[in-house]
């Protein structure tokens, strides 16, 4: 993460998530500012929910790491954070050396969860002033992953490593959470049979957004979790919701369109997603008086 003078490009401050990356957990995840009151003190805070499994409070004005902690159910390549957010890792479950498929041979194989897709990916989490909770979509996953020689083929990827992901539960992959950032602790969740791969929205009438591949817009109570509204719309969503008022009313939209990582990445997990229609529509809602917050002039 990076901190940058918009006046000067100087960078002020950064933090690194995952130093000596070995299972492609670069953290292309969004970092939200926000405050809270800690001790009679405004904390002004910046949060992130990481592909490596761990969701990270910052300092926003200098970079330190306040605290950390699994956002996703389970994960096995680190023990924890250590008191700079530094991750400790657990040997058994990297990858081996790149040397060691330098004669051409596949390298030692390990599992390792969440999976490189990540319990986060690109995704944007979602944060409520209201309730002062973040809501993460998440996925729970693990993948087999070994390195091997590169070799080039056009128009496949060029890797040096062979992974297959797959599912960890029958039930459910994708989760969206609800969780408090100074506790770490889970307020709600929602399981979902297939990964999460779209954004969250909130709205100030006390919903919160999203969309599953299985082609549903969702909306939930940010209090408490419950589905307070489900809208089918004919393909995956994997776009995030967005909002806007016009003429004293408020408007949701989501754009319709199945596709992405998951099923070309997916292995074992793509098969939850092979049959999903194909789409590219966008939805537009007029939400209900009660759930509206328009801006007034």
């Amino acid at each position: 993460r990076l901190a940058i003078d918009p006046n000067t490009g100087k960078i002020v401050w950064h933090f690194q998530t995952t130093p000596h990356d070995g299972w492609d957990f670069d953290g292309v995840n969004e970092l939200i500012s926000f405050d809270y009151q800690e001790n009679g003190k405004t904390v002004k805070a910046a949060a992130t929910a990481d592909r490596n499994g761990f969701f990270y409070v910052l300092n926003r004005e200098n970079g330190d790491f306040i605290r950390g902690f699994p956002f996703v159910d389970e994960l096995n390549w680190a023990k924890g954070l250590d008191e700079k957010g530094r991750p400790i890792y657990v040997d058994a479950n990297r990858p081996g050396s790149p040397a060691q498929s330098a004669d051409g041979k596949q390298g030692e194989q390990v599992v390792a969860r969440p999976a490189f897709l990540g319990g986060k990916n690109w995704m944007p989490m979602a944060y409520s002033k209201d309730t002062e909770l973040f809501y993460v979509p998440s996925n729970e996953w693990e993948m087999d992953i070994w390195n091997e020689p590169t070799a080039y083929k056009k128009g496949a990827a060029y890797l040096g490593a062979g992974f297959t992901i797959k599912s960890v539960d029958e039930d459910f992959i994708g989760v969206l959470k609800a969780i408090d950032p100074k506790t770490g602790k889970t307020v709600w969740r929602y399981n979902n049979f297939s990964p999460l791969w779209g954004g969250v929205l909130t709205t100030g009438g006390g919903l919160v957004w999203t969309g599953n591949p299985e082609g549903y817009l969702m909306a939930f109570d940010d209090k408490t979790g419950e589905m307070v509204y489900k809208f089918q719309t004919g393909s995956g969503i994997v776009g995030s919701p967005v909002t806007w008022d016009m003429d004293g009313e408020q408007y949701i939209s989501v754009l319709s369109g199945w596709g992405g990582a998951v099923p070309l990445w997916g292995g074992e997990v793509a098969k939850r997603v092979k049959h999903f229609n194909q789409g590219g529509t966008v939805w537009t809602f007029k939400l209900p008086k009660r759930y509206q917050q328009v801006a007034k002039n």
